[in-house]
């Protein structure tokens, strides 16, 4: 795999809508391999990609789309602010679409002017696993994956080196 290099979220966007149609069909292929051959070629682009990529070079996740929210969360973010769960939850959450609880704010209201994390020892469990290239059982989130290509130049990246070895 290349080095991968900083995107904007408008360039990584142009770019997977223009790859569409071949990464749609690099997805179908990728489907009908055993799933733990899959993990293991992902899991290795992921740890190559991530040795010469430093997330607080982008922060695109930070600034662009919000975490899903889990109880246990907004628990250890209130304790983190020392801060009632309710009070928390009324100051930085709102409900989304479909029902679940995100922030109220993009970017991210954590997120540093430096991209550092304020709260990332306390940080939300889906920023934790984000991009989720290194799951296992990854065919499960190849089409949540391809949206994040318009996100994370890492998946990008990893899609982009998976094309020329199917």
């Amino acid at each position: 795999m290349k080095k991968v290099e900083y995107k904007t979220p408008v360039e990584l966007k142009l770019l997977t809508e223009r790859k569409r149609r071949e990464t749609q069909q690099l997805i179908k292929k990728l489907k009908k391999l055993k799933s733990k051959k899959l993990d293991e070629i992902v899991h290795n682009l992921h740890d190559e990609a991530f040795s010469t990529f430093d997330c607080l070079d982008c922060a695109n996740c930070c600034k662009t789309i919000g975490p899903r929210l889990i109880e246990k969360d907004i628990d250890r973010l209130a304790k983190h602010f020392k801060m009632k769960p309710s009070a928390f939850i009324q100051q930085y959450v709102k409900t989304d679409e479909d029902g679940d609880f995100v922030f109220n704010t993009e970017p991210c209201p954590f997120l540093l002017p430096d991209n550092y994390c304020m709260v990332y020892e306390n940080r939300p469990k889906a920023c934790r696993d984000y991009p989720h290239t290194d799951r296992n059982r990854f065919h499960q989130i190849l089409n949540l994956s391809h949206k994040n290509c318009e996100t994370c130049p890492v998946v990008y990246e990893i899609f982009e080196s998976l094309k020329h070895n199917f």
